[in-house]
């Protein structure tokens, strides 16, 4: 009998175990998801505001060829890796919980909204291209519009997110 008790209690320190270390990667997955995040976020919010100043110094060519530069970097560098990283966590906290919970509308309405991120993120490439190649036919005021979208979208996920409506 002693010996039964003993193979429970083996099972259930392992069991456990296996729960606890689930949750830990779960909890790093979820950090370095939220670290992407505000990292590509941070870009969302920067660039168009570096287009303002590129588009508003068109005359001052030394000005412009540093924000190309500031531009191509922070698109390049750091937006689109966090952008990479922020899908590819996002996905591997979808995979640990379930792709059955996608299945809930509040999870759908925020892969929605991530998607027209991304397609913002697209369009600043583009916008970006532009720029560079003195292509731009938008005005500062255009891009000081526009530069509010990601943080609507942002103040709608994390609503999404805390309040999970039904």
């Amino acid at each position: 009998m002693v010996y039964i008790h003993q193979k429970i209690n083996v099972h259930l320190i392992l069991k456990n175990a296996y729960v606890y270390n689930s949750m830990n990667l779960y909890l790093l997955f979820k950090s370095l998801h939220l670290i992407a995040i505000v990292s590509w976020m941070a870009g969302l919010l920067y660039l168009p505001r570096i287009f303002v100043y590129h588009v508003e110094n068109f005359k001052k060519k030394k000005a412009i060829e540093i924000f190309k530069v500031m531009e191509r970097k922070l698109y390049f560098y750091i937006m689109y890796p966090a952008m990479v990283l922020s899908w590819i966590f996002g996905l591997i906290l979808l995979s640990i919980n379930g792709f059955s919970n996608f299945n809930l509308l509040w999870l759908k309405f925020k892969f929605f909204l991530v998607i027209i991120l991304t397609f913002y993120h697209l369009y600043l490439g583009k916008c970006l291209n532009d720029l560079k190649n003195d292509n731009n036919q938008k005005s500062s005021k255009f891009y000081r519009i526009i530069n509010e979208i990601p943080t609507i979208l942002l103040i709608l996920i994390v609503f999404i997110i805390i309040f999970k409506p039904v």
